[in-house]
C-alpha cells in the first residue's frame, strides 16, 4: 500500500486525500487548524463551485450539503455607466446549478470525514525545514498549502506570470438579509463591473448560529488598487460589522442598483469578513527539499485572481487530475519527471481559466466589449458567456481569440 503525505487542508488537499483513501492508499494530511478551530475562525474565501467540480465531489461521496446549500441557477452581469446607472445588463441560466459552501463548513466537515474514513491528520503548521525529514517517510509528498513558507519551494514561472503585484484589493463579507434582485429573482451570481473594480454577489451556505449550516449571501468587492473602492486596510482585519459598514458605503456610492437589496443586512457572525490582496502567479510544480522532490498542487502552482470565480473549481479539477495520475502510476516511483507530467495535465485545463482571469483584470478588450453588448441583446450569447465560467476551456473556442469572436458573432446574423 503506497503512503502519501499531503500538506494543506483546503479544497484540493482534502478532496485528493479523501479520494485516495477510497482507492486504498495510506494518506497522512497535515492541517493548520482542527475542525473546531476552523468553524470558529474567520472566513477564508469566496467560492462558487460549478457543476463539473461538484461532480467530482459527488463521485467521492464528498458533497455533504446537497439539499441544504442554495442552488445558484445562473448569473447576471451589469456594467455601470458614468452617471451611476446600469449601462448594460444581461442574465443567463446555468445548465446545472452551482453551489457555494463556506470553507469553514466544508473544510471542517471534510477533516472529520477524512479521519472517519481512516486517514491520519497531523495538526499544526509546517515549515520548509520540517520537510526534509518527512519526505523520507512517504512515497509521495504533495504541497497543497498555497500561502506562506512552503510556496517558496516552487519557483515563479515568468513565461506564465505577467504580474508582479496584486491587481485587485479584495474584501468580502457574509451576510443575512439580502433581498432578491427584482430584475432576476432566481438565486444567481451577480457581477457588477466598473472601471475602478467589481462587486460580486452570491448565495451560499455558512456556519449557523446553532452550530449547523445556514443559508446566507456573500458580498465581494474587487477594487483596483489605490482606486476609490480600495477602502480596506489589508494589513489588519476589521470586525464583520465595521467591514459591512464600509461595504454599504461603497454600494451606495458606486453600485446604487444593488444597494436597495442590502438595506437590512447583518453579518452572519463576528468573523464573517475578510480583506487582502495577492499577486496572480504560475509556479513550476516541482520543489526540492534536500535530495527529494515534492509536488505542488492547485493554488500553490496556479494562483488566479478570483475575478472569474475559478479558484475552488481549479482546485477540484487539479485534485481529480492528480488522482488519476497517481492511480495510473501504480507501483512506479513518483519522480520529478512524473510530477512535471502530472502538472502539465492540470495546466492543459487551468491555462484557460488563467487566461480568462487575466483578461478580466486589465482594460476590457474591444472584442469582449462587443460580446457583452451582444449578450445584452441576444440570449444565445448570454448563455454561452455563462457557460464559459462553468467550462473555461470552451472560452478558447470563441472569446479568448478576437478573430474567433468575430467569426462567432458574425455567424449569429
Amino acid at each position: 500500500m503506497r503512503n502519501i503525505l499531503i500538506i494543506g487542508a483546503g479544497q484540493a488537499g482534502l478532496q485528493l486525500g479523501l479520494d485516495l483513501l477510497r482507492h486504498g492508499y495510506r494518506v497522512t494530511l497535515m492541517a493548520a487548524r482542527t475542525p473546531q478551530e476552523t468553524r470558529a475562525g474567520r472566513v477564508m474565501s469566496t467560492q462558487v463551485m460549478f457543476a463539473p467540480a461538484l461532480d467530482f465531489e459527488r463521485a467521492g461521496g464528498l458533497h455533504l450539503w446537497d439539499g441544504r446549500v442554495p442552488a445558484i441557477e445562473g448569473m447576471r452581469v451589469m456594467a455601470g455607466g458614468p452617471d451611476g446607472s446600469v449601462a448594460l445588463s444581461f442574465s443567463a441560466p446555468f445548465e446545472r446549478p452551482a453551489h457555494s459552501v463556506d470553507q469553514r463548513v466544508k473544510v471542517a466537515g471534510w477533516l472529520e470525514l477524512f479521519e472517519q474514513r481512516g486517514g491520519q491528520v497531523v495538526y499544526g503548521s509546517v515549515l520548509t525545514s520540517d520537510l526534509e525529514g518527512l519526505t523520507a517517510l512517504f512515497d509521495l509528498t504533495i504541497v497543497a498549502a498555497g500561502r506562506g513558507d512552503l510556496a517558496a519551494l516552487f519557483d515563479r514561472d515568468p513565461s506564465r506570470s505577467p504580474y508582479d503585484a496584486p491587481q485587485r484589493a479584495l474584501a468580502c463579507v457574509y451576510v443575512h438579509g439580502m433581498e432578491p434582485d427584482p430584475e432576476y429573482p432566481e438565486p444567481h451570481v451577480g457581477i457588477s463591473a466598473l472601471p475602478v473594480g467589481e462587486l460580486i454577489t452570491m448565495p451560499a451556505l455558512t456556519v449557523g448560529r446553532d452550530g449547523d449550516a445556514a443559508p446566507c449571501d456573500i458580498l465581494f468587492i474587487e477594487a483596483v488598487p489605490g482606486g476609490p473602492l480600495d477602502r480596506w486596510d489589508t494589513g489588519r482585519s476589521l470586525d464583520a460589522a465595521a467591514h459591512l459598514d464600509l461595504t454599504r458605503q461603497v454600494l451606495d456610492e458606486y453600485f446604487p442598483w444593488v444597494a436597495p437589496q442590502c438595506r437590512s443586512l447583518e453579518p452572519t457572525d463576528g468573523r464573517a469578513a475578510l480583506a487582502g490582496a495577492f499577486t496572480p502567479v504560475v509556479r513550476h510544480p516541482v520543489g526540492r527539499v534536500g535530495g527529494a522532490s515534492v509536488l505542488g498542487m492547485a493554488d500553490v502552482v496556479v494562483t488566479n485572481d478570483p475575478i472569474a470565480g475559478q479558484g475552488a473549481n481549479n482546485a477540484a479539477h487539479c485534485a481529480a487530475i492528480y488522482l488519476a495520475s497517481i492511480l495510473e502510476r501504480g507501483s512506479e516511483p513518483f519522480d520529478a519527471a512524473w510530477m512535471q507530467d502530472t502538472f502539465d495535465r492540470y495546466w492543459d485545463y487551468a491555462q484557460w481559466s488563467t487566461a480568462w482571469s487575466n483578461a478580466l483584470l486589465g482594460p476590457m478588450p474591444e472584442h469582449v466589449q462587443r460580446v457583452l453588448g451582444t449578450a445584452a441583446q441576444d440570449p444565445r450569447v448570454a448563455r454561452r458567456f455563462a457557460a464559459g465560467y462553468v467550462t473555461p476551456p470552451e472560452l478558447a473556442e470563441w472569446i479568448l481569440d478576437p478573430s474567433a469572436t468575430d467569426a462567432y458573432l458574425t455567424s449569429l446574423t
